[in-house]
């Protein structure tokens, strides 16, 4: 079975899918240099010559050999192109008519808070409810993704269609992943999410990566990983999810409070590969076809270190890539072409680090940007 693995970028989960010897072919958009060089890859920004959109993902699929689809971000803030793909291959993912209850903010938000896990207050378009003066406020995307378009709302101008305004929680921004199979769940890694961080070239509510385990205290990982646990299987139950799924929270006073699902593979998943021996494509694979959960316990994993993580470093200003043919050698991944036109604002390549601490961890992130930094705009 020929499966195609499709989103915006494809390479951490294609990775997974060539370890594990699945028979796969990759379409996204950016069509990184390293991926090129080691899989069978179709990008709709060099060989379609087309703008990102989930449509234009499908459209470039038509011209592809495949049997089955698994896809990655954005495609969940897409059902009616993940019902095309439905409808015509064997579909290994979450189906589209699931997608659209749990990416639907007021039914998900309503259902959590029947279960008693938290939330932020939430105003909606059509909802006449005004915010509170006294607390902060954001606005964002009702199609979110990776913090693309939250700002701060001031509360003078309406947010506009398309757009929810939400109470801010301030706390440790971070992020789990489990793996379903419609009934019943395992959580296989928790994150620090990092979010604006200058280091990496972005700010505001921008993702830029992720530190496995979260830096927190004994007492709050047995907590904060009882929560979770009830939040992925609700989920799972409610929602019929199956397969690689994420969530994102804050934690807040040992309280967690959801920001957001996303239900297929997600950003952080390859750390728990790199931490825990995992092959994360091969479990979504299982969970799905045969309804197959891993024996898997993530609370003595928790302790501390080695600590795992991953930075996306953004183009601080408009440049020009450099020779990056060795740049795969020495770990950096979603590694762009010598000499190809680097974006304000846009995603350069990804780096990966190891440490014993967490900020030993960050530091060598950190060390790694601060090194492209100084190839790119010698």
């Amino acid at each position: 079975m020929r499966i195609l693995i499709t989103g915006v970028s494809t390479r951490a989960i294609a990775e997974s899918a060539r370890a594990s010897g699945y028979d796969f072919i990759t379409l996204d958009y950016f069509g990184d240099y390293d991926q090129k060089s080691w899989c069978q890859n179709y990008s709709l920004k060099r060989d379609f010559e087309l703008p990102f959109s989930s449509a234009a993902l499908y459209a470039a699929s038509q011209s592809l050999a495949f049997e089955a689809v698994a896809y990655t971000s954005n495609l969940e803030n897409h059902p009616e192109v993940v019902a095309r793909f439905e409808a015509e291959h064997r579909l290994l993912g979450n189906r589209a008519a699931d997608l659209s209850k749990v990416r639907h903010w007021p039914t998900l938000f309503r259902f959590l808070a029947q279960e008693e896990i938290g939330v932020p207050e939430t105003i909606y378009a059509n909802d006449y409810r005004c915010p509170d003066p006294a607390r902060r406020w954001l606005k964002k995307p009702i199609r979110s993704g990776g913090g693309h378009g939250i700002v701060w709302w001031a509360g003078d101008v309406a947010p506009g269609k398309g757009f929810l305004v939400q109470e801010y929680i301030p706390g440790l921004d971070c992020s789990a992943s489990f793996i379903a199979n419609g009934q019943e769940c395992v959580v296989i890694g928790l994150t620090e999410q990092l979010i604006g961080r200058p280091e990496f070239g972005v700010g505001g509510f921008r993702y830029c990566g992720n530190i496995l385990p979260p830096a927190i205290s004994p007492g709050e990982r047995a907590m904060l990983l009882a929560q979770v646990r009830h939040l992925a299987g609700s989920l799972t139950r409610e929602f019929r999810l199956v397969g690689a799924n994420g969530v994102d929270f804050v934690l807040k006073d040992g309280q967690i409070y959801l920001m957001e699902v996303n239900p297929r593979y997600c950003a952080s998943m390859e750390l728990m590969e790199r931490a825990y021996g995992l092959s994360v494509f091969d479990l979504h694979v299982r969970s799905i076809t045969a309804g197959e959960l891993l024996d898997f316990d993530l609370a003595p994993r928790l302790a501390s270190g080695p600590f795992y993580g991953k930075a996306i470093l953004y183009a601080e200003k408009d440049a020009v890539a450099p020779d990056t043919r060795g740049w795969p050698e020495r770990g950096v991944r979603d590694v762009p072409f010598s000499g190809e036109s680097l974006t304000r604002g846009s995603p350069v390549c990804t780096v990966l680090a190891q440490g014993p601490t967490r900020d030993a961890c960050y530091a060598s992130l950190v060390a790694q940007a601060e090194a492209l930094k100084g190839e790119i705009y010698a």
